[in-house]
């Protein structure tokens, strides 16, 4: 295996698969399943997922809401999504923690750091919930900062985009994608790949970024393996 231990990140969205809302139990199904592959060829696992499929702290403000009372409500959609990945991972045999960083001591352990390295270091698949358990910070920032907490040698920011376009593919036919970039070009090329906390941490403590398409089933394991799949962001 190509890394040791990794922080993988998947967005809230992505677990809706073609639903407009919600989970789709076949996608996160598929998503536990290519966990449970890499788990067993010895690879520690960490993972941080968003709640956007659920609810936005932004779309609160938008709203008319207290931009505070949004983030709140948008780390409990991350609670959910967290336990809905917990329970299809622990139904496909993988032992499975989840740490919140809001204390919720019936349902999880609050976030401890050396225990969560414990956890990894015992094979277990660990989950931080809750983002960092501040307002005005993303689940990109969480990513970020528990991989470094932990140690991890890479973010795999899973998405349904097999890697970093020069434009967004979707929209642009022309777009062109990168195999690899510097962390350097993405900031003057102003590509949206996390928002620019979270990046910033990336690139200040040397963590890799690799973008990629977790939607494909196999592209987990083929990336840890070695092969070219998605865009490496590196110093």
């Amino acid at each position: 295996m190509k890394y040791k231990r990794i922080l993988l990140k998947l967005s809230g969205e992505s677990l809706m698969g073609d639903k407009q809302f919600g989970i789709d139990n076949n996608r996160i199904d598929s998503y536990a399943k290519q966990i449970k592959e890499i788990c067993e060829a010895g690879v520690e696992v960490a993972i941080v997922i968003g709640g956007g499929n659920i609810f936005r702290g932004v779309q609160a403000e938008e709203g008319g809401m207290d931009r505070t009372h949004g983030d709140y409500m948008g780390m409990l959609a991350t609670m959910i999504n967290s336990m809905a990945l917990q329970a299809a991972l622990e139904s496909n045999g993988v032992n499975t923690r989840l740490q919140s960083a809001i204390e919720m001591k019936e349902i999880c352990e609050p976030f401890a750091r050396r225990r969560a390295v414990r956890h990894l270091e015992k094979g277990r698949v660990v989950i931080f919930g809750a983002g960092t358990g501040n307002p005005y910070f993303t689940t990109d920032s969480a990513a970020s900062l528990r991989a470094i907490e932990i140690n991890a040698d890479v973010i795999l920011k899973g998405t349904r985009v097999d890697g970093i376009y020069t434009a967004d593919p979707f929209k642009d036919p022309t777009a062109t994608k990168y195999e690899t970039i510097s962390f350097e070009d993405v900031y003057k090329k102003d590509l949206k790949i996390m928002d620019m906390t979270a990046f910033t941490l990336c690139n200040e403590n040397n963590l890799p970024i690799i973008v990629f398409d977790m939607d494909t089933p196999g592209n987990l394991k083929k990336l840890l393996d070695g092969e070219k799949i998605g865009t490496v962001v590196i110093n």
